[in-house]
C-alpha cells in the first residue's frame, strides 16, 4: 500500500493556496498584466533596513522613495506591466501576489532576487 499524500494532485499547501488564489482574485493564475510597485537595491542589508520601515507602517511609496535605487519615480511605480516583460522571479513573485490596499498592503517578503539586486514588490491591480 503506498504511503498516503503521494500519488494525487498536490498536496495540502498547493490545495490550500488555489483556494485563497481564487478567492483574493478571479483569475487564479494572475490575468495577463499588474500595476506593479517596487524598491530595488543592490545591497541586501540595505534591502532588509527597507523591509523594517514597511513593518514599521511606513507607507510603500514612501520607503521606495527613500530606499529604491533604480530609475522608477513616483515612489516605485512601475505602471502596468504583461507577463514576458518581466525578469523571471520578478514576474512570478508580482503575479503571485494578491492586491494591496492602502488598509492592508502586502508585499514580497523576503525580497525577491534577480540579477538587479533585490526587489520588495507590491501589486496594485490585475487584469
Amino acid at each position: 500500500m503506498p504511503p498516503k499524500g503521494k500519488g494525487g494532485k498536490g498536496g495540502k499547501g498547493a490545495a490550500a493556496g488555489s483556494a485563497d488564489a481564487e478567492k483574493k482574485d478571479k483569475a487564479p493564475k494572475g490575468g495577463t498584466s499588474v500595476k506593479v510597485r517596487h524598491i530595488l537595491c543592490e545591497k541586501h542589508g540595505k534591502c532588509m533596513e527597507a523591509m523594517e520601515k514597511l513593518k514599521a507602517g511606513v507607507r510603500f511609496s514612501e520607503v521606495a522613495s527613500q530606499y529604491s535605487e533604480d530609475k522608477a519615480r513616483q515612489g516605485g511605480d512601475l505602471g502596468w506591466m504583461t507577463r514576458g516583460s518581466m525578469v523571471g522571479p520578478f514576474q512570478e513573485a508580482a503575479f503571485a501576489l494578491p492586491i494591496s490596499s492602502m488598509d492592508k498592503p502586502v508585499y514580497t517578503d523576503p525580497p525577491v532576487k534577480t540579477k538587479f539586486g533585490y526587489h520588495i514588490i507590491m501589486v496594485e491591480g490585475k487584469k
